[in-house]
Order: structure tokens, then C-alpha cells, then sequence
């Protein structure tokens, strides 16, 4: 993960925040795995990168970025962490030795961008596989993991899931208060500890890469870095769990979306929808290798599982030349066979989609109208937006221009949020005239 260069000269006290927080979001995962590493505590390091982020709010509206921000981050989250073993009440032999290492790795770096040059590939999935120890809830290993991994709030991890903020926030508070006390190692497991960890960790990778894919909040539409992170470590999950076919399916799946990173949006950032790509930017080397992984999990007998299925109806989009070339009835049904797996209101938004592209859009509002009362979809911005697009083909074009600016509302990412309130405008256009 590149840290983004920044320059050091004046800026308002808004801008230096916007960087703080641009930093942060790259370089969290760095921080939080190279002090978890050495304390061998993953809720201390998590709660030190913290506080390396106050100081850097502190300090940097007066003293300007630095000009190697990541590393002034390392820094100080490090004398921090060396500052904790002093002062602490156990000055035991292991502390002390913990320090005795912080403090010789210190001298040995005497440039502060070497800190920066760890591969922290292995470090990154034996972060991962701590947070989704089985003492924990399953809500809680993946709530956790986005937050230390990704650097959500608890409100977007709440969207993410479709639950209350409060509910995540107590979720975390459990899951670092479980992993303070009860000494667990922080490691990457091996064989049935190892398994009875990867379904939860094959989550949380899927939750990095979509938030990656489609940030929930901020100015742009992806955070390539987490795509390319969640991609790496799948594939790394694939070698140390090779029989396993989800492991596959998953792999075969963020290959196949992100095959179509560079068409997703235009030179100014803007989103391009599916069916508007220019499809020749599509990565086919990509594609290829996500057809193999999707072959090795039907090979695997994993064919019918969750993130396979996902990823037989992206290949759909995948082998088709042309956007009216597309199999929506193939799409539907694999759709179908993800519902009767799994019941998601999300899902079975995704079906009334690809319905809606196979039969017409009036079969698809029909399904849609049903979720409008879904609990789990409350605040959801897709379900307006998904009806705003049917009620627009229906020629219902004031209905639709309510639903979009509904969604607009509720759109978190700002480049989402342009492009919904553009819509709305062109409905509304449409509506009187």
C-alpha cells in the first residue's frame, strides 16, 4: 500500500484533516499489524494506531503534513507502544524484552521510510485469523477485523451488515475486550484450528474487497489499495487451503469484478455503470484466471456455494461481447439458487435486477415494492435507487424522481451520491416535459 504524497506547505485546517484521514485510511493495516507483531496484542495495537492518529491532529494543523506522513505515523505510534511498556504495572521479563526489540529495531532504521518497506503480506492474514478467532462471535470477528483491517466506522460497518450502529459499536467493544483477556495468540493457526477459522475469514476478505470495490463513504468510488489487498490474500488463502472451494470461489469471484477496475469509471472518477462499459478495458488476463479458480471450486465440488455462485453470474457479464449480449435469464436463476442459499433482502434485490433485465422492469417492481418494508433494507440507498431506475423505464418519471432523490439521501460515497441526485434531475426534467 502506497502512501500518497503530500505536500507540507500551508493548508486550511480542513484540508490537513482530509489528509490525516487519507493517510490513515492507507495505512492503518501497516500500523496495527507491525505493533500487533511486536506486542503480540492486537487490541493495544489497535487502540496505539489510535492514538498516533489524535497526535497527528494535534500536530500537523500547525506543523503541516509531513512529508513522509505514513512514516511519522510508524513513528509515533512506535515511541507510543514503547512509552506503554515503560509505564506499565508488569515490567516483566517479556515486556522488557518486547522493548529491548522496539528499541534495537529503532536504531537499525535510521530512515524513517524504512519503516514503510515491511511486507506485511503474512502479518496483514495473521491479523485477519486472530480477529476471527472462534471465541468471538462471528458478527464480531468480521465487525472487528473492518475496523482494524479496513479503518470503517462503526456507522459504515453498520451499512455494510444492515444492523444498528449501536449493535456494531457493542459488537467491537466485546471482541477487543474478549482478545485483551483471554491471551490469544496472535497467529496465523494451521490445520483444524486453521479451518475452523477460514469461513470467517473468507468474510472478512469479501468485506475488504467490496468495500474496496464500492467505498461506502468518502470522494471516490473504489479504494483500489483494498481490492488489490483482499485479491492478494485471497490468492494466498487458495495455497495454504487448497482443497478448500470456496476459498476458490471467492478468489474467482474479486478476480472476475475487479477485471473491470479500469472501465468502472471515466477520466474525472466518475462511475461508469455495468451496461455503459467500454468493455475492451476489461483485463481479460484477469478474467482468465478467475474462470480457473471458478473451475478448480466446481472441480472441488464447491460449484453451488456462496461466493461460487457469485462468481458464475459475474462470468456471465464476463463472456458476454456485448452488454445486450448478457444471459439476464441465467443470471436470474443462478440468483435463484443464491436465495434459496442464503436469505438476503440484498439478494433477492440483485434477482428483481437481473428479473427486471430478462422479463421487463414491471415484473422486477413487483418484487422490489415487496422489500420496500424489509427491516434490514431501512436507510438502504439501493432499494430507491433500484426502483427509481424501474419506475424510470416504466415512463413513471416524477415517482422516479422521488425514489432517487430518496437514495441520494441516503448514499454515503460522495460520487454515488452526485450521480444519484443527477438522476433525479434528469427525472424530474423528464416528468414536466
Amino acid at each position: 500500500m502506497g502512501t500518497p504524497h503530500l505536500s507540507s506547505a500551508a493548508v486550511t485546517a480542513v484540508d490537513t484533516h482530509r489528509a490525516i484521514l487519507a493517510v490513515w485510511r492507507i495505512e492503518q493495516p501497516r500500523l496495527i499489524t507491525s505493533l500487533a507483531r511486536m506486542l503480540r496484542d492486537v487490541p493495544l495495537a489497535e487502540e496505539l494506531t489510535q492514538e498516533a492518529l489524535l497526535a497527528a491532529f494535534e500536530r500537523w494543523p500547525a506543523t503541516g503534513v509531513p512529508e513522509r506522513p505514513g512514516a511519522w505515523l510508524m513513528t509515533a505510534a512506535k515511541n507510543l507502544a514503547l512509552d506503554h511498556l515503560r509505564r506499565g504495572p508488569m515490567l516483566e521479563r517479556a515486556h522488557g524484552l518486547i522493548a529491548l526489540e522496539m528499541e534495537e529495531e529503532q536504531k537499525a532504521m535510521p530512515d524513517p521510510d524504512s519503516a514503510l518497506d515491511d511486507d506485511i503480506g503474512d502479518e496483514l492474514l495473521r491479523l485477519i485469523f486472530t480477529a476471527c478467532h472462534p471465541r468471538l462471535s462471528r458478527e464480531a470477528r468480521a465487525a472487528l477485523a473492518l475496523r482494524m483491517i479496513c479503518g470503517l466506522t462503526t456507522e459504515e460497518i453498520a451499512r455494510a451488515f444492515l444492523v444498528p450502529e449501536a449493535t456494531i459499536a457493542q459488537r467491537i467493544v466485546r471482541a477487543k475486550r474478549t482478545l485483551a483477556e483471554s491471551g490469544l495468540a496472535y497467529e496465523t493457526p494451521h490445520g483444524a484450528e486453521r479451518f475452523a477459522r477460514l469461513a470467517s475469514v473468507l468474510e472478512v476478505v469479501y468485506l475488504i474487497f467490496n468495500e474496496g470495490y464500492t467505498a461506502a463513504r468518502g470522494e471516490d468510488w473504489m479504494r483500489p489499495q483494498l481490492c488489490n489487498e483482499a485479491l492478494r490474500l485471497g490468492r494466498v488463502l487458495t495455497a495454504i487451503a487448497p482443497e478448500e472451494p470456496e476459498a476458490f470461489g471467492l478468489l474467482a469471484l474479486m478476480e472476475l469484478n475487479g477485471s473491470r477496475a479500469a472501465a468502472r469509471t471515466d477520466a474525472a472518477g466518475e462511475p461508469i455503470l455495468l451496461l455503459e462499459q467500454n468493455r475492451a478495458l476489461w483485463d481479460q488476463l484477469q478474467i482468465r484466471r478467475g474462470f480457473r479458480a471458478l473451475g478448480r471450486a466446481a472441480e472441488l465440488g464447491g460449484g453451488g456455494g456462496f461466493y461460487a455462485l457469485q462468481a458464475a453470474i459475474i462470468a456471465c457479464h464476463a463472456s458476454a461481447d456485448t452488454a445486450g449480449d448478457t444471459d439476464w435469464p441465467r443470471i436470474a436463476a443462478l440468483y435463484g439458487e443464491l436465495a434459496a442459499l442464503v436469505r438476503s433482502p440484498i439478494v433477492e434485490l440483485n434477482r428483481a435486477i437481473a428479473i427486471g433485465m430478462a422479463e421487463g422492469p414491471a415484473a422486477a417492481l413487483a418484487i422490489v415494492d415487496r422489500l420496500t418494508d424489509e427491516p434490514a433494507l431501512k436507510g438502504y440507498h439501493l432499494l430507491p435507487s433500484v426502483r427509481g431506475d424501474l419506475l424510470r423505464k416504466l415512463g413513471r418519471f416524477d415517482e422516479a424522481r422521488v425514489a432517487f432523490e430518496a437514495a441520494a439521501a441516503m448514499a454515503g460515497n460522495k460520487r454515488e451520491r452526485d450521480m444519484l441526485t443527477r438522476w433525479a434531475a434528469e427525472a424530474g426534467a423528464a416528468a414536466t416535459g
